[in-house]
């Protein structure tokens, strides 16, 4: 993992970006990185547009403003892509991330020339194979960790699984579906076009 990553968040509200970008911001920290994780206020009413960020750091983070330059940037809901420029200050060796169950011949033209590497899943499929339910923070969460680096993969499960343990201590088939949710996550995230190679 490189010093400092930083990472944002598009999403509409109540899809849980904001708790999902708080949540990896706890994961982080609980194995000693440096973390902010911390949401922009906006119009908080359901549906509306929100963003959210995290830095995660190996060493003290002395800077507290938004980011501006992410690293990676993840995209919650792929309706967003119409209305918010998610690639905007984004780095070219960074990559986006996008919850989408289109193909990539549709998800490209929309991300405004960006020329680094981009990601997808189906967070839908994700949810409804391992939940029931349409929870797209969850599986957003795992395959930001795998496209980022941030931890490695079986750190970020025990972490997870501790702290859904407690959360969810008198619901164990919840416990179950988000712990399936997070794994299958990994295996789906797909490389919809790499970093464009510099000449």
């Amino acid at each position: 993992m490189k010093q400092l990553t930083e990472i944002r968040w598009h999403g509409r509200g109540g899809q849980g970006a904001k708790t999902a970008a708080l949540l990896l911001a706890d994961v982080a920290f609980s194995i000693g990185k440096h973390v902010q994780g911390f949401p922009e206020y906006g119009p908080e009413r359901m549906g509306a547009p929100i963003t959210a960020y995290d830095r995660i750091s190996s060493q003290a983070i002395r800077v507290h403003s938004n980011i501006y330059e992410p690293d990676f940037v993840v995209v919650v809901d792929d309706t967003l892509l119409h209305d918010v420029d998610v690639t905007r200050g984004l780095k070219k060796d960074g990559a986006v991330l996008i919850n989408t169950e289109k193909e990539k011949e549709e998800i490209l033209p929309l991300l405004n020339g960006y020329a680094g590497a981009v990601y997808a899943i189906d967070a839908k499929k994700v949810c409804m194979e391992t939940l029931g339910k349409y929870f797209p923070n969850t599986p957003m969460l795992a395959a930001v960790v795998k496209v980022s680096k941030v931890m490695e993969r079986e750190v970020f499960l025990s972490e997870m699984e501790a702290s859904l343990r407690h959360k969810f201590e008198k619901k164990p088939e919840v416990l179950e579906g988000n712990k399936k949710a997070l794994a299958m996550a990994f295996e789906e995230v797909k490389l919809y076009r790499d970093r464009e190679v510099k000449r």
